[in-house]
């Protein structure tokens, strides 16, 4: 099953040196971390307040414990591994194949697999800072704490690294992934449904040569993909070879 477009993107890859990675929750479904859109997702599980709510900086600010309490619960998965499209990633890095990961997610797989070029638009579970002292506090810490986090050395509210709704993207984080999707020869969009904004407007940057849609169901926005496939991501990636430029 996917024989011929397997092959397709195959050879795409195999002509390609500068690969750009464009990724969301999909990518990492099959590391069992849910995601938020589809039938099963967290936007459609009944809470007492709506995730689209829970994930904005006025309910954390306003209602901080019921925020940790979703946050930890439902987004800090920290025994989740590497699913073999976060580990063929990285292969096509360290072979001189792929030139970054733009990623939705904040999960930190693709760098617990080995990649190194990784911009996270929405920031990362792994780094949490004081709201006060700026101190760095690792994951394990906020999803060990029995309520709120603080800080331990000035007691300030830890916050997690990641971008909440009504706040700003990362400067530094736009420009690279508008300096490497510019410059890309291939852009290869993964388990992503295209509604989140600005990120989906960033692939309008590509002017390169392949582009290719690689998720289960339909992108929320047209583009005008040279191949597209319909399936998960890990079992497509999975099954590609790591070779030299043709």
């Amino acid at each position: 099953m996917y024989e011929k477009e397997t092959e397709q993107l195959q050879k795409m890859i195999d002509e390609s040196s500068k690969i750009v990675f464009f990724g969301g929750a999909g990518v990492s479904t099959e590391s069992s971390i849910p995601d938020f859109r589809s039938a099963d997702g967290i936007y459609h599980q009944a809470y007492r307040y709506s995730p689209e709510q829970v994930v904005s900086h006025s309910f954390f600010m306003a209602h901080t414990d019921a925020f940790f309490e979703f946050y930890k619960e439902k987004m800090m998965i920290l025994d989740a591994q590497p699913n073999p499209a976060h580990l063929k990633l990285a292969e096509l890095e360290q072979a001189g194949k792929l030139s970054a990961v733009v990623t939705q997610n904040i999960d930190g797989l693709h760098q617990t697999a080995g990649s190194k070029a990784v911009y996270e638009l929405h920031g990362s579970i792994m780094r949490n800072y004081c709201m006060d002292c700026h101190a760095f506090y690792d994951a394990a810490y906020v999803k060990g704490t029995s309520t709120v986090p603080r800080c331990e050395k000035c007691g300030g509210l830890v916050k997690p690294d990641v971008v909440l709704y009504e706040e700003g993207l990362d400067s530094r984080v736009i420009e690279g992934t508008i300096r490497a999707i510019s410059n890309a020869d291939m852009l290869i969009i993964g388990g992503t449904s295209l509604v989140v904004y600005p990120a989906a407007g960033f692939i309008d940057y590509f002017q390169g040569k392949y582009l290719v849609v690689i998720n289960k169901s339909e992108t929320g926005r047209a583009v005008r993909a040279d191949l597209t496939i319909s399936a998960p991501i890990g079992q497509i990636m999975g099954g590609i070879e790591v070779r030299q430029h043709l």
